[in-house]
């Protein structure tokens, strides 16, 4: 099961992808041609997305894995437990790779630390 070339893309999209909720379910067909096309259009459209193999699903999670990721230009990004995260670069417009990809990350603003916590956590009670 191949992964992708370079460590620090492979982190910047597994960041992305934390919050992401899956697009594509592989239910109890299987890896059908039916959900290599929404992959594909997904990927089109998103660049990266979860998929969610399913427990009735009669292939294993890595076996799906290979399969989708033979796709042409798709790169397996993550997976854990029954969730993948796929990355396919968009020809026109790459959203995590390139000069925007580093205009978004390098023009973020520096947050200031903030000021030490006190250790209690609940309010000071008032004495009577």
């Amino acid at each position: 099961m191949p992964l992708m070339p370079t460590g620090e893309l492979r982190r910047a999209l597994r960041a992305h992808g934390h919050a992401m909720s899956p697009i594509v379910q592989v239910g109890k067909a299987g890896v059908t041609e039916g959900v290599v096309k929404q992959v594909n259009q997904a990927l089109a459209d998103h660049e990266l997305i979860k998929v969610k193999v399913g427990g009735e699903c009669p292939l294993d999670r890595h076996a799906v894995a290979e399969l989708l990721d033979a796709e042409p230009g798709v790169d397996l990004v993550q997976v854990v437990g029954r969730v993948l995260l796929l990355y396919k670069r968009h020809p026109q417009k790459p959203r995590y790779e390139g000069k925007r990809a580093t205009a978004s990350a390098g023009g973020a603003p520096v947050k200031a630390p903030s000021a030490p916590r006190s250790r209690s956590r609940r309010p000071a009670r008032s004495r009577r």
